[in-house]
């Protein structure tokens, strides 16, 4: 299991709204940031997720953790019939909505906030279900798994996309002085919230990567779990069938 990694010490919250909160914060500064600290590498990551999705010639897709509707935006080249975003983060949604309305894409794409944990579907409603950078944010990972292999369709896909650490010299040590040291400063220069992305750091850091994460999903009832590490181990592409 991974360590809890929450974002502040505030006792009253609990992780789930602490991440709710921190996400409004740095939600109009999200979609620049990330192209800084990845230095736009996550494109070509998604672009990935995006064809294996497209493999399986989905009808619905589900993206958990959407976000700003990066990847939702983007899925829509899969030719779903239908495809939801869900966040926590009512900030992140909005922000996802107008860049789908830019794109003529509100008939497509329905964005709505939703507890990755307590999913608001019936069961077997998608064909596919993603989620980019956004397992490790789950309070309870195993709840939430669990919660996607029910409202995925049997036969239907599941595509994690997520960090992970490098295991080998050099790019294990550049990761970790870059995610320790520098992706907090650049946070802290860009963003209004001064605790967001050292939080994203430590979680990545906490989040079990890797055989660990196949595991993990195998126990949940998933099969034909497949894990590809990507740019030196810094991401990797995990999938699944239920």
């Amino acid at each position: 299991m991974s360590k809890k990694v929450t974002p502040y010490k505030d006792s009253q919250l609990n992780k789930k709204k602490q991440v709710e909160q921190m996400f409004d914060t740095i939600s109009t500064n999200y979609d620049g940031l990330n192209r800084v600290i990845s230095f736009g590498i996550d494109v070509k990551w998604r672009k990935k997720v995006v064809k294996m999705v497209s493999d399986t010639n989905p009808e619905s897709v589900l993206d958990i953790a959407t976000g700003t509707g990066d990847l939702a935006i983007s899925l829509a080249q899969t030719g779903a019939k239908r495809i939801v975003g869900l966040d926590l983060s009512e900030g992140m949604l909005n922000v996802g909505r107008k860049k789908i309305n830019e794109k003529n894409l509100t008939g497509k794409i329905e964005m709505i906030q939703g507890d990755s944990e307590a999913l608001p579907f019936s069961d077997n409603s998608f064909d596919a279900i993603t989620v980019a950078f956004g397992v490790r944010n789950f309070e309870d990972l195993e709840k939430g798994l669990e919660e996607i292999y029910r409202v995925l369709k049997p036969g239907g896909i599941l595509v994690v996309l997520e960090t992970s650490v490098p295991t080998k010299f050099p790019f294990k040590q550049g990761y970790n002085f870059y995610s320790r040291n520098l992706l907090p400063l650049i946070g802290k220069l860009f963003s209004k919230d001064k605790v967001a992305y050292s939080y994203l750091s430590e979680s990545a850091a906490a989040f079990p990567y890797g055989e660990n994460f196949n595991n993990i999903l195998r126990k949940t009832g998933f099969s034909k779990v497949e894990d590809k590490p990507q740019t030196m181990g810094v991401a990797t592409i995990y999938s699944a069938l239920k």
